[in-house]
């Protein structure tokens, strides 16, 4: 059983910073939803904290985003085609969520343009 988090919402900051950065990379708004990710958020830890998210994906490919607040001022992201096809920025955690997002659409924008 997931243990309860008490990790705050996204607050509306947060998610117009995402929502605008978005409409910057892609000229057009993206659509964002919110969610909760059950993650460890150490890894040593057995017992799962339930997370706020942010989810969207791609108007020009079939990859999909997330980036979890894992506590205050802190955010983790990833970005995928499918289950196994999985990719991150090589940075574990951010302290701001537009430095999250920039960062998971440079390497997804380095790694489209490698295919």
């Amino acid at each position: 059983m997931p243990k309860k988090s008490e990790i705050s919402d996204l607050s509306a900051t947060d998610i117009s910073t995402v929502e605008q950065t978005l409409k910057e990379r892609f000229q057009h708004p993206v659509p964002v939803e919110l969610g909760d990710a059950e993650i460890r958020l150490h890894p040593d830890d057995r017992e799962l904290a339930t997370c706020p998210l942010i989810y969207w994906e791609s108007p020009e490919d079939e990859s999909k985003f997330f980036i979890t607040k894992t506590g205050v001022n802190e955010f983790r992201c990833q970005f995928f085609y499918r289950g196994y096809q999985q990719y991150g920025t090589n940075r574990e955690k951010y302290d701001s969520i537009g430095d999250c997002a920039i960062a998971m659409l440079q390497v997804h924008s380095e790694h489209e343009a490698k295919k």
